[in-house]
């Protein structure tokens, strides 16, 4: 499990719809030791042949550093990830993604080369797949307990929900 939570719940996420999900891999060995960088998170999907590159921030940084960092990050990632899933016919296309808690996707729709996105988009993403779940009869694998917690939200949100949009008294 990755001591990053937004990171845990990207990997949750990518595996939960059947992607091989590599997580943390530090890549571009240096001769005098440490590596180039480190690649949050890597997902491919064989019947989809859908290859991916996620890289999960709660920064507030400028837009001038997430571009530097990002676009560092993708370009190595383009470099790297080919050799990371040896013989299993990735694509040549990476989507890669730049996931962010704060941010703009209308002014800043891509970074470093990659695609923006915000962590409400992927929550709406994942509480629309919970929908065709249930506690009852299509339970979460406890394999993924962040989804499986998600899961328990949108079961009883008509409890929850009160406590978040409480009755006017006026």
């Amino acid at each position: 499990m990755s001591n990053n939570h937004l990171e845990q719940l990207v990997c949750e996420w990518y595996e939960v719809q059947g992607y091989f999900v590599r997580r943390n891999v530090l890549v571009g060995k240096r001769s005098a030791g440490g590596h180039e960088t480190e690649l949050d998170v890597v997902a491919f999907h064989p019947e989809r042949k859908h290859l991916v590159h996620i890289e999960p921030s709660l920064d507030t940084d400028s837009w001038a550093q997430r571009e530097s960092r990002y676009t560092k990050k993708f370009l190595a990632g383009k470099k790297y990830i080919p050799s990371m899933f040896p013989n299993l016919g990735i694509p040549k296309d990476i989507e890669q993604i730049a996931l962010f808690l704060y941010g703009s996707g209308t002014t800043h729709p891509t970074l470093g080369g990659g695609r923006l996105m915000l962590v409400s988009d992927l929550m709406a993403d994942i509480m629309k797949y919970l929908l065709d779940h249930s506690v009852k009869k299509n339970m979460v694998s406890e394999q993924f307990p962040l989804i499986r917690t998600l899961l328990y939200a949108s079961e009883f949100r008509k409890n929850i929900a009160p406590i978040w949009f409480p009755a006017s008294n006026a």
